[in-house]
């Protein structure tokens, strides 16, 4: 009898735990700075703010990154069919040099930022991964429409944007 009661008392736990993703940033991350190309510095509030109104995906990389290399490729044709489509780069180099180098080197289009922290960041700490290169798909209002996509051929990317 107590077995049972000690399963369902278990399973019951298991079915509470929220393992939903966000929809929204916390306010650490919001609060969180990231330096652009002519070296300003903007929150993500801001960058959010200066995008309400469009979808947009957010790309995290790094130009050591081979997995981010790799799927350049892949990146501009989902640029090319979603034309309309603003691409925000947040990079995790370990230097602004390396950034900027590789930003030139691999043509990509969109916004860029430098993430001063890296990976140790409350952006990057909201976003609890260890991997990059990470997609996310923004809303016109500003809300998590897709909160991880490892990968740029993730089907759930294209379905995000549609």
């Amino acid at each position: 009898m107590k077995r049972i009661h000690l399963i369902s008392i278990l399973f019951i736990g298991l079915l509470s735990c929220n393992t939903q993703s966000p929809v929204y940033f916390t306010e650490q991350a919001l609060a969180d700075t990231f330096i652009g190309l002519a070296g300003e510095q903007k929150s993500l509030q801001t960058l959010l703010d200066e995008r309400k109104g469009k979808t947009f995906v957010i790309n995290v990389w790094a130009s050591w990154c081979s997995d981010c290399i790799r799927s350049m490729p892949d990146l501009k044709a989902l640029q090319a069919e979603f034309s309309e489509v603003e691409f925000l780069f947040l990079s995790e180099d370990r230097s602004i040099a390396s950034w900027k180098k590789a930003i030139q080197r691999y043509a990509l289009y969109g916004d860029h930022y430098f993430m001063p922290e890296g990976n140790d960041g409350p952006f990057a700490k909201f976003l609890n991964s260890n991997w990059i290169p990470r997609y996310m798909v923004i809303d016109p209002e500003g809300n998590i429409k897709l909160f991880k996509a490892k990968k740029v051929t993730d089907p759930k990317l294209k379905q995000a944007l549609q």
